[in-house]
């Protein structure tokens, strides 16, 4: 089956590939990938998995409680339409950057940990440890912003804190800042976002 979503060429070699939040579109994070880059293409993906209704990219147990089996099937075939992807838009993989909120930022975090060779890196906003991978891959060469919420009521900072530990003992260039926020986006992510994109 085929995922649902929307591309757009750009004029530089970065791509943004956004996932939403639970309950989101293909279409959530298309005015943030154009303030953040607008030079970038956007290749925006909706989740096939639901959740009393609602798109997702994983299932979930319960809140801040995840189907592992299912959240590594879903990474699987993620990376695996990225490779079609690559050859179809003609991607360079290592200038795809995932924009991903909530549950679209957990998915990115387990395809950093899973299948790095299918991002450059990521911009995560309000993620979770996604589970703990069986191999530790070697994400030397990725570039990560994780932007928590100070007092965000579904992810606890410490988890967040954890996952930022678990991205640099593999070597990545993790860059971890927490918003005075809750679980929703702010002025301040877009702005810590958007002075990351322009530093690289």
């Amino acid at each position: 089956m085929e995922h649902i979503h929307i591309w757009q060429p750009g004029t530089t070699r970065r791509t943004f590939l956004l996932l939403h939040g639970t309950g989101g579109t293909e279409h959530d994070l298309l005015s943030l990938a154009e303030t953040l880059d607008p030079s970038a293409a956007i290749l925006s993906v909706r989740g096939r998995s639901q959740d009393e209704g609602t798109n997702r990219f994983f299932r979930r147990l319960a809140e801040g409680v995840f189907d592992v089996e299912d959240l590594i099937e879903k990474t699987a075939d993620l990376a695996d339409f990225m490779l079609d992807a690559s050859t179809r838009y003609k991607l360079e993989l290592s200038e795809v950057i995932a924009v991903g909120y909530s549950n679209g930022a957990n998915i990115a975090a387990s395809l950093l940990l899973l299948r790095p060779e299918c991002l450059g890196g990521a911009i995560l906003l309000r993620a979770m440890v996604p589970l703990e991978p069986a191999e530790r891959k070697d994400l030397s060469n990725k570039r990560v912003l994780l932007l928590s919420g100070e007092s965000d009521p579904i992810l606890p900072l410490a988890n967040a804190r954890t996952l930022a530990e678990m991205f640099k003992e593999r070597g990545c260039d993790i860059q971890h800042e927490v918003v005075p926020t809750g679980h929703n986006l702010t002025r301040a992510d877009v702005a810590i976002a958007k002075a990351w994109c322009q530093s690289s």
